[in-house]
C-alpha cells in the first residue's frame, strides 16, 4: 500500500464529519479512538509470549463489563486468536456503537465465517457511520462472493469514509476470482468517473491497480485508458498522481512508451 493511500486514510479520518446527530448523541462521551488507527497492517508482535499473555487477558476482559470489553476488543484488533471468535460475534449486536465498531474491527483481524451475515447487515443498516466504515474495512478480509454486491452498494451510496474503505475491500474481494475481479473493476471504474470526493477517486485507482493483473486484456486496456484520461482531465493533483503511479508500475511496454510520449509532448510534468 503506497504512501498516497496511507495519506488518504489520514485525511478521511480527519474529515469524518458524518452523521452528526447520531455521532453527537452516541459517541461524544465514549469514543476514545478508532481501532483502525491502531491496527498494524504489516504484521503482528514478534514476542509470542507477550502476545499470548495479552490474549489471555483479552479473553477475560471480553467476558466482563463495558470498559473491560473495550480493552479486550482492542487486544483482538491487534492479535489473532480463534478462541476469541465466540466472544466477539455477540458483541456485533451491542447497543453501544463503540463496542459494535470495535467488534467489527476485531472480526476483520480475526475473520469468522459465521459473522458474515451479521456484518453485512451492519454494513447496510447500521445507523452509525463509524460502524459502517469499520464493516467496509473488515469485509475485505472475507473472500466471499456474498460480500461483493453489498460493498458495491455502499461504494455508490454511502458517506465518503465508508466509500473509501469499500473501494479498498473491493480490491481484496475482487482478487478471489476472475468473475469477481471483473465485477469489482467495473464498479470501481464507474465510481472513479462519478464520485465527488477526490480521496475516494484516488482509492478507486489504487484498487484498480491491485486488480489489474487479475483482469482480461480488454478490461486492462479499459483501465489504462481511464487512468490516462485522469492524467489529462482530472483537476485534483492527488488523483492525477495516483493514476500516474499506477501506470508507471504496470509492466507494459506500450503503456510506458505512451507515458514517455506524453512527457515529451509536455502533457505531463
Amino acid at each position: 500500500m503506497n504512501e498516497t493511500f496511507e495519506n488518504l486514510e489520514d485525511e478521511a479520518l480527519a474529515n469524518l464529519a458524518i452523521d452528526p446527530d447520531v455521532l453527537a448523541r452516541e459517541l461524544a462521551a465514549e469514543l476514545l479512538g478508532d481501532p483502525l488507527d491502531e491496527i498494524d497492517l504489516q504484521g503482528f508482535d514478534s514476542d509470542e509470549l507477550a502476545v499470548a499473555r495479552e490474549c489471555e487477558l483479552g479473553l477475560k476482559w471480553l467476558q466482563q463489563g463495558h470498559e473491560e470489553r473495550l480493552q479486550g476488543l482492542r487486544v483482538f484488533c491487534e492479535h489473532r486468536d480463534p478462541r476469541a471468535l465466540p466472544l466477539l460475534v455477540p458483541l456485533l449486536q451491542e447497543p453501544c456503537p463503540v463496542e459494535r465498531m470495535s467488534a467489527v474491527y476485531a472480526l476483520g483481524r480475526n475473520p469468522c465465517p459465521r459473522a458474515v451475515d451479521i456484518l453485512l447487515n451492519l454494513l447496510q443498516n447500521d445507523c452509525n457511520a463509524y460502524v459502517r466504515k469499520a464493516t467496509a474495512w473488515s469485509l475485505g478480509n472475507y473472500a466471499d462472493s456474498s460480500v461483493l454486491k453489498p460493498l458495491i452498494n455502499v461504494l455508490h451510496h454511502d458517506v465518503a469514509a465508508v466509500r473509501l474503505w469499500a473501494s479498498s475491500s473491493l480490491a481484496e474481494v475482487g482478487s478471489s476470482s476472475l468473475e469477481n475481479a471483473l465485477i469489482a473493476s467495473q464498479e470501481l471504474l464507474v465510481n472513479l468517473r462519478i464520485d465527488s470526493e477526490p480521496l475516494v477517486r484516488s482509492n478507486c485507482i489504487w484498487s484498480l491497480g491491485r486488480l489489474y493483473e487479475k483482469l482480461t486484456e480488454e478490461r486492462k486496456n479499459e483501465l489504462v485508458e481511464a487512468f490516462i484520461s485522469v492524467l489529462l482531465q482530472e483537476d485534483e493533483p492527488s488523483v492525477r498522481y495516483e493514476a500516474r503511479v499506477v501506470l508507471e508500475q504496470l509492466e507494459d511496454q506500450q503503456v510506458q512508451t505512451k507515458l514517455k510520449m506524453m512527457m515529451n509532448d509536455g502533457l505531463l510534468a
